[in-house]
């Protein structure tokens, strides 16, 4: 039951479905792949004073913990695993369509752009894609699809995904 459609059949990486409103805070949800399974679970976490999401694999392992920082000029999410800080997510103070910063900790930055609300746009390292959300590829309402480069860090890019969905929703 392949639900992403694609133009070739070459593989170009690993490919998820995620719903619009993917999680509340308080909600479970999970990420399936492009067969349908059950691939990762985003827990909203209910009673914090910021927002924290918690990406869990399929075993309950926790992969990534996403969480909003507070007192900030600009909307800014971070991506922590294992204690650490692996991305900070900066919202663009200018422009007329979303744009966001990636800082990724030991690593070059990351640029999201396009239509993030309605959830049509490309995350790029240098000039590089390495993972492309679309709504297109799906027949379902309220369901888009994550394409991940080959070879990228597939938690990371999942929990930014949510991460640019919360902040895009603000």
């Amino acid at each position: 039951m392949a639900l992403l459609r694609r133009h070739h059949d070459d593989p170009a990486g690993q490919r998820f479905q995620m719903r619009e409103k993917l999680a509340s805070i308080g909600d479970d949800s999970w990420i399936e792949d492009d067969q349908g399974e059950r691939r990762y679970k985003v827990d909203g976490k209910a009673l914090r004073v910021r927002e924290t999401f918690i990406l869990e694999d399929r075993d309950g392992h926790e992969v990534a913990r996403i969480r909003e920082k507070k007192l900030r000029v600009r909307d800014t999410m971070e991506v922590e695993r294992d204690g650490r800080t692996l991305a900070t997510i900066h919202k663009a103070l200018v422009g007329i369509r979303d744009r966001f910063a990636i800082e990724v900790e030991g690593g070059e930055e990351l640029k999201a752009h396009g239509n993030i609300v309605d959830h049509e746009y490309e995350i790029k390292r240098g000039g590089d894609v390495v993972a492309t959300v679309s709504k297109k590829w799906f027949r379902v309402r309220d369901t888009y699809g994550i394409e991940i480069s080959s070879g990228e860090d597939e938690a990371l890019l999942l929990a930014l995904t949510v991460a640019l969905g919360e902040m895009s929703d603000r």
